[in-house]
């Protein structure tokens, strides 16, 4: 069986400005036939690896494709973003409460 998390590290980590921030889960299923990757990162290098209309993302997951056919396997991809870990927000002593929006009434013509 590939080596599926590294192959996409490795394809991967030089899009990043921050390659620690990958995540690579895999789950095999189906006796091994199935494999399931998911990917997470930080929501501002979507960008870089999506590219221009997704073509790096898109060739990035035909590179996996091929080569879980080689190996006789069918495999998906899922992109995730990660969250940036951020100091807690302090809590307000008197929230507001949410207000719902009057719906509107159209004139007929």
């Amino acid at each position: 069986m590939p080596d599926y998390p590294g192959l996409l590290r490795f394809l991967l980590a030089p899009l990043l400005e921050n390659p620690q921030s990958l995540i690579i889960h895999q789950e095999v299923t189906a006796g091994g036939k199935k494999v399931w990757l998911r990917v997470t990162f930080q929501d501002s290098q979507k960008g870089r690896v999506f590219g221009r209309g997704g073509r790096t993302i898109q060739a990035i997951r035909q590179v996996l494709l091929t080569a879980a056919a080689i190996a006789g396997q069918s495999l998906r991809l899922d992109i995730g973003e990660a969250p940036i870990p951020k100091s807690p927000a302090p809590v307000s002593k008197n929230p507001k409460p949410i207000r719902k929006a009057k719906p509107r009434l159209r004139e007929s013509k």
